[in-house]
């Protein structure tokens, strides 16, 4: 008798469960879903504070903003460019919109929409230097970085004689727009800030974008091969100013959360997180060199950061460790991409 054979030792059925287990290991996002689950877990079991009402809405808290700008800044990487000037921008545009409501007597309203126009701008004008002269993004946007962070402290300074401007609750308007950026919601016991809101939401639009459009695909294009990108067509002049138009859109919606929700703003805000925004975008799967990445990777990554930094709080910790913490979940999630890049490479061959 005759045994007929596939010619496989493997049955449809595994060789279905083998070829999602492939996409899912392969998925950018992966290694920053099983660091959140670790650190999760970790902080769970050494403090209790951790999963309380309070303790959940805090490190939530925490990672918002931080998210928000992740997000912008994982679409920007992708598209293979970097901005260093993330950060600054959220204290400009709180800036801008303070100056104007509580100096100039404007209704926060108008002062926010001239604040998103000159977020915009900047964006703009950021991604056609780069594009137009070739530079490194990095060296054009550290001189914005320096620019606007002198423009801060330099107008602040000139108008209110100190560096900060404070007094947006006495605004017009300052109700409705606080509504919008700086409400809260209470689920259970625990108090939910809009820009928790506000980070899911703009997660939720990026990945659409990123993962179901036409501009999606330039974004991965644009990244990984710009010259065979230009080759069939793809617009990467426009594709690559309106991710640095995003990032600075951003940098306005965190500036905003922050300004009607503490009512003041320091001139020097802001400075220095542009690396953290990087760090959790690399975190969440995106790669230095572009063309690979994840918007919903990097929201976990500033997920990641809000537990571990709150939870060393609540451990009552040196907070010192949180950098030691950063340092070593860097290099880490560097190690994790590169493996999870050859490996997806590998697997659409």
């Amino acid at each position: 008798m005759s045994v007929a054979t596939t010619g496989s030792d493997v049955s449809p059925a595994e060789d279905r469960r083998a070829t999602l287990l492939e996409r899912i290991v392969v998925r950018p996002e992966i290694g920053a879903a099983l660091g959140a689950v670790l650190v999760f877990v970790f902080f769970s079991v050494i403090t209790e504070k951790f999963l309380s009402p309070l303790g959940v809405a805090t490190w939530l808290d925490d990672a918002s903003t931080l998210g928000i700008m992740a997000v912008a800044v994982a679409l920007l990487m992708i598209g293979g460019e970097f901005d260093l000037s993330a950060g600054v921008m959220t204290a400009s545009t709180a800036l801008v919109t303070a100056l104007l409501a509580v100096e100039a007597g404007w209704n926060v309203w108008p002062a926010l929409l001239v604040s998103l126009l000159f977020a915009l701008a900047v964006g703009a004008l950021n991604g056609w230097l780069v594009m137009r002269t070739g530079l490194p993004s990095f060296i054009v946007t550290l001189g914005t970085f320096l620019a606007l962070q002198g423009v801060n402290l330099g107008v602040t300074r000139l108008v209110t004689g100190t560096v900060q401007v404070s007094g947006m609750r006495s605004a017009s308007g300052y109700s409705s727009a606080g509504w919008v950026f700086a409400s809260t919601t209470d689920i259970g016991e625990a108090r939910i800030q809009a820009s928790v809101v506000w980070w899911v939401l703009l997660t939720a639009l990026a990945a659409l974008v990123l993962v179901r459009t036409r501009f999606g695909n330039w974004i991965f294009a644009v990244g990984g091969a710009p010259a065979s990108a230009r080759a069939v067509g793809v617009p990467a002049v426009r594709t690559k100013i309106i991710l640095f138009m995003t990032t600075a859109f951003a940098g306005w919606v965190v500036g905003s959360c922050n300004i009607l929700r503490f009512a003041s703003v320091q001139a020097n805000q802001g400075v220095g997180l542009e690396f953290q925004y990087i760090i959790a975008a690399v975190v969440g799967g995106c790669l230095l060199t572009g063309g690979f990445g994840s918007v919903i990777g990097a929201a976990i990554g500033a997920l990641i950061f809000g537990m571990a930094r709150q939870g060393i709080v609540f451990a009552r910790w040196d907070s010192d460790w949180f950098m030691l913490f950063l340092g070593v979940l860097l290099l880490s999630a560097v190690l994790v991409n590169n493996a999870f890049k050859k490996r997806a490479e590998r697997v659409r061959r």
